[in-house]
């Protein structure tokens, strides 16, 4: 069974999400399919015309109290990070497949973006990350800009929005889909149901 995870780094839900979805893929014995889009072009073709959260101070702040909550409940570290530039490091995504270790580098990307804080569009940050997986910077980063990954990446959105993924992060199996950090508990339900056995 394959659970397809949707999510842009950007995403703060995504980053508290990233870690229990892989807990369940492993318990579970599902593939776990990383899927990067870009969270305003699902939203506007999904007819969300509306502001972002960041333009809505009210609702800024309570999504931030929020966050740190949920950051809290599940031991992250949490801390926002200095740009929302996700398009570049949603692209690596592809160098990280092609080179066997996208959940090694989803992983560090969430822990640099909002578990430090780091501008998650700033090349110093890619570098970084490149190093940490113990790959060229300068390869990693050339990935990053690359024709064919970033048509890759269209498609990726293209495909989520042709199957209804509105938001991040979405997780899906099969026509199922559930939105949202807090419906990982249904995921599980549904895993249980059809058949399956926590490890």
């Amino acid at each position: 069974m394959q659970i397809d995870f949707y999510f842009d780094f950007m995403s703060p839900f995504a980053y508290l999400a990233h870690g229990r979805v892989a807990d369940l893929a492993n318990n579970y014995g599902c593939d776990l399919n990383y899927v990067p889009i870009d969270i305003a072009q699902a939203k506007l073709a999904a007819g969300n015309t509306g502001p972002a959260n960041r333009d809505v101070p009210v609702k800024l702040r309570y999504l931030m109290t929020d966050i740190e909550r949920w950051a809290a409940l599940d031991q992250l570290p949490v801390k926002f990070p200095s740009s929302l530039n996700s398009a570049r490091m949603n692209i690596g995504v592809f160098y990280a497949i092609k080179e066997g270790k996208i959940a090694q580098y989803v992983s560090e990307c969430f822990t640099k973006g909002w578990g430090e804080g780091a501008d998650i569009g700033a090349e110093d940050t890619l570098s970084d990350i490149a190093n940490a997986m113990g790959w060229s910077s300068q390869d990693f980063l050339a990935a990053t800009e690359n024709p064919a990954f970033r048509s890759l990446y269209q498609e990726a959105n293209s495909a989520a929005h042709a199957r209804g993924v509105f938001g991040v992060p979405t997780f899906m199996i099969g026509d199922e889909m559930w939105w949202g950090n807090d419906r990982l508990h249904f995921l599980e339900s549904f895993l249980l149901k059809v058949g399956g056995t926590s490890r």
